[in-house]
């Protein structure tokens, strides 16, 4: 799915939508022609000096974001390296979700002038002298970072500058970050980056990239003299020990740090720029280069069809069930009209008398149910946004951002369901139902979300959240969100309980001795296999983005993997929910949720085995996060699988017994 963005005109759309979108974090673009950009997103036109004017401008600004590494949680910002810092320029605005992603999108030193080429100039020139004790605490911070392979993400044009380099079977990986350097151990081996180039030899020795050739594409704007727009910006890191630091020339040896090296080191940053004209690619495609170079699209439909499959094996179980025997068991109890065919009744009819009769614990799962229908509709919505292109991967930080506004917003559904099934349960303390529902799962995630944060800043990471806006975030919870809560609550109370098809029994029936395949722990590991199963593929792609820096653009997969996913969890539910009744066991409310719910386990012991299996990540700090992290998705991921699995039972059990005489 590439990241083509459609030109909307106000009037089709309603002005809800234009708000959220307006809520994703950026200003407003440019009017042509009476048509309406997306937020942030249009395009920005460039022409030579001798021509600038309103419409078009020759400066063309490089912004540098935070720096990440696959072999460590943390990112670290620009300036907490000691590279060329921008002496002036504007901060770009950020929006929440960029923050809460830990981006921080700063000005650097490196400008150029559309159309002029520059060779080898300099931009600063670094010098440390091994004997101070500040200048050798950033040598050694710069080291470690090489060492980690950290890496830098620069930016052009809102659009990421890539570095393209040959993989196997003659294919090639367009990266959209460059590493600072690279490290020879003390027994030779070159590791990361440094197996480019065959002069990187020395041993126990770093090199860093201090140089880099930088090429951008553009292609001329049709329409007269409006300028040209850049679809294209390519670079490649190269390493120079400059003979003359004064006056570069880009020639001689690699830049190297041995790490017993002493006395004074002097690394000089420098850059070259080029353009290049090209017609072929347009700019609302301008991203197709970066993300058709990571080449999963086979795999994802691998992955469609083998959840098809799935879906399709369980649908025709479920369809023999409720056509060919709920028909005949419905057909065959509705025929007894004698005293003697009721005393030979048997399977689900018998528990008519219990099915409706309230949980154990239902405050707990209507709070549960109420916190899963909150997150459900705001996955099925960000989703949505995200297939029509509006959450693509140049617009950052916009998905994020409409998960939290959409949450915030949910309070109300929240807060109905919980109450109306809290009160369907017999419940009658309906402030502590509100209260639980308004912070307990909210509260479990933020105080997680909280120590990590506190590791974060403890570790100096872009990544920790600052202090103005976890404020910010409790404001959007307890000024919007809560109060959404009482109201859905108000709502949902006001209602009368939900009417059950048959009335309880006041003495609770027996429930019969059970085989092993009926009992419930059983049935509900069993249950979060077939819909894991449906996913797991897809969760592989996710959190490569999330670890290993990758970007995810593949919505559309993701959208039509979340259908069957919920079409699975249901199926599966209603499957187990049919064989317990069978068994006479009525006991199905927290039976059905679990074993939708289940699913969230297995997500965590694979998120455990991707740990060991593809991660390189090392220190306490980092391996902390990751499970601190993994912990909040799989609490969100439990949530809304059993929620949906609740969901589907109640409606399955209501069907069934609201069809059948009941005397």
């Amino acid at each position: 799915m590439s990241a083509r963005l459609p030109v909307l005109s106000p009037p089709r759309w309603p002005r809800l939508l234009l708000l959220l979108l307006l809520l994703l974090g950026a200003a407003p673009g440019p009017r042509r022609s009476g048509a309406f950009y997306l937020p942030g997103l249009a395009p920005v036109n460039f022409c030579d000096e001798d021509k600038k004017s309103d419409e078009c401008k020759a400066e063309i600004e490089l912004f540098v974001n935070r720096l990440d590494s696959v072999e460590s949680v943390l990112p670290y910002e620009y300036t907490a390296f000691d590279f060329c810092q921008a002496s002036e320029g504007k901060r770009p605005s950020e929006n929440l979700g960029q923050v809460l992603f830990g981006e921080r999108i700063e000005p650097s030193p490196y400008k150029f002038t559309f159309n002029k080429e520059d060779t080898c100039k300099l931009v600063c020139t670094k010098t440390y002298h091994t004997e101070k004790a500040e200048d050798k605490q950033k040598l050694e911070f710069l080291k470690k970072s090489m060492l980690l392979n950290y890496q830098h993400h620069w930016i052009v044009d809102n659009m990421p500058v890539t570095w393209c380099y040959d993989v196997e079977d003659g294919q090639r990986f367009c990266n959209p970050g460059f590493p600072i350097g690279c490290y020879i151990t003390d027994k030779g081996h070159a590791k990361d980056a440094c197996v480019i180039n065959s002069e990187f030899h020395e041993r126990d020795t770093f090199y860093i990239f201090n140089h880099v050739d930088i090429k951008i594409y553009y292609h001329v704007v049709e329409t007269g003299s409006m300028g040209a727009r850049l679809v294209a910006a390519k670079l490649e890191p190269k390493s120079f020990k400059h003979t003359h630091v004064d006056k570069p020339d880009c020639s001689g040896p690699p830049m190297d740090i041995s790490n017993k090296a002493s006395g004074e080191i002097k690394i000089a940053y420098t850059y070259s720029v080029s353009f290049k004209e090209d017609d072929k690619i347009r700019w609302a495609s301008r991203w197709d280069y970066i993300l058709e170079s990571m080449p999963h699209t086979h795999i994802q439909w691998f992955s469609i069809m083998n959840s098809l499959v799935i879906v399709l094996f369980l649908s025709g179980m479920v369809a023999m069930i409720m056509l060919r025997t709920l028909h005949k068991d419905i057909a065959r109890y509705n025929q007894m009209d004698s005293t003697e065919d009721a005393q030979e009744e048997f399977g689900w009819k018998l528990v008519h008398g219990d099915i409706f009769r309230p949980p154990r614990k239902g405050m707990l799962l209507s709070v549960f149910l109420g916190s899963g229908t909150q997150i459900l509709i705001m996955t099925f919505v960000t989703l949505f946004f995200a297939c029509l292109g509006f959450l693509s991967p140049a617009n950052r930080g916009a998905l994020m951002t409409c998960a939290v506004v959409l949450w915030v917003l949910l309070g109300t559904p929240a807060g109905y369901v919980a109450a109306r099934f809290y009160k369907s349960f017999g419940g009658e303390k309906w402030k502590t139902n509100v209260l639980l529902t308004s912070f307990l799962c909210p509260g479990i995630v933020f105080a997680d979300f909280f120590i990590m944060n506190l590791i974060l800043w403890g570790e100096g990471s872009s990544a920790a959240i600052p202090f103005g806006t976890l404020v910010a975030i409790l404001a959007l919870w307890f000024c919007i969100s809560v109060p959404l809560t009482f109201i859905g609550a108000y709502f949902g109370f006001k209602k009368n309980a939900i009417e059950h098809p048959v009335r309880t029994n006041q003495i609770p029936r027996q429930i019969p001795e059970q085989s092993f395949y009926t009992k419930p722990l059983p049935g509900i590991v069993m249950g979060g296999i077939l819909p894991f199963g449906c996913i797991f593929i897809q969760l592989f792609f996710i959190l490569n983005s999330i670890w290993s820096h990758q970007m995810y653009y593949m919505f559309g997969f993701l959208f039509l993997v979340f259908i069957i996913l919920v079409i699975t969890c249901s199926e599966a539910t209603i499957l187990l929910c049919y064989f317990h009744l069978c068994a006479e066991d009525y006991h199905w409310q927290w039976r059905s949720f679990l074993t939708s719910g289940f699913t969230a386990v297995y997500f965590l012991i694979y998120a455990i085995h991707y740990f060991f299996s593809k991660l390189q990540i090392t220190g306490t700090a980092s391996t902390i996060l990751y499970f601190g992290y993994t912990m909040i998705m799989v609490l969100i991921f439990f949530l809304f699988t059993g929620t949906i699995g609740f969901f589907a039972c109640f409606w399955f059990v209501t069907k069934i017994y609201s069809v059948v005489k009941v005397d």
